[in-house]
């Protein structure tokens, strides 16, 4: 007997199926170790029945290309001294509303000055 045989084997081909698993192991954790869209958290507590509201109006209207504070059409630079005009302490209650066509990040924006104004009851409604 001879070890070398003048026939060909038939090649093997080599399975795919560990490679496949890898592959499904690194998705898995790769989406389980990312983080998506934790960027920033509004803490604006929605209008809820049982509160007290006091004083004068305070609605900000936020609109797609404009802001209204009671019905009245003023500047975005102007909105922290308009409603100071409307408030006696930092803490009283404004109530957000957007209008329809309004981008979320109009609605973001506008508590982000009336915070930097000082203003801290900021309230979100429909």
């Amino acid at each position: 007997m001879s070890f070398l045989s003048t026939t060909p084997r038939p090649r093997r081909k080599p399975s795919l199926t560990p490679m496949i698993d890898v592959v499904f192991l690194l998705l898995v954790f790769f989406m389980l170790a990312s983080r998506f869209g934790t960027d920033q958290v509004l803490p604006l507590p929605l209008a809820s029945a049982g509160q007290g509201y006091e004083g004068p109006p305070r609605l900000v209207d936020i609109l797609p290309e404009g802001l209204k504070v009671n019905g009245r059409e003023i500047p975005q630079a102007e909105l922290a001294t308009a409603i100071g005009e409307l408030t006696e302490k930092p803490q009283d209650t404004i109530i957000l509303r957007g209008a329809d066509g309004a981008q979320l990040q109009r609605v973001v924006d506008v508590a982000a000055i009336l915070r930097a104004g000082g203003f801290t009851n900021l309230v979100l409604v429909e």
